[in-house]
């Protein structure tokens, strides 16, 4: 009998565990390349303009939220960092 009881317990623990991986590697992944992206950007002297400031704003939300585990989170602010890092650099 405990063994029907304990055995939808530890499905639901470790589908909760999976979930929480998901966006891992693609968050990784976005922020180091939005970080490479941020540094040429400074170095061809862009990052003065507003677009450079949200981007620097997303990324260390971005880097926040991929401490707590909140990857999918930090992966949606990460690719929005490299849009604003993109207009930023095309002068907008």
């Amino acid at each position: 009998m405990k063994a029907w009881i304990c055995l939808p317990l530890i499905a639901l623990v470790l589908t909760g565990c999976a979930g929480k991986t998901a966006y891992r590697d693609s968050c990784g992944n976005q922020l180091d390349a939005a970080w490479h992206e941020l540094d040429l950007a400074k170095a061809e002297g862009f990052a003065g303009t507003v677009s450079y400031s949200k981007a620097l704003s997303l990324l260390t939300g971005a880097k926040t939220q991929q401490q707590f585990e909140a990857f999918e989170g930090c992966t949606r602010k990460a690719e929005k960092a490299r849009f604003y890092i993109r207009e930023s650099r095309a002068g907008r």
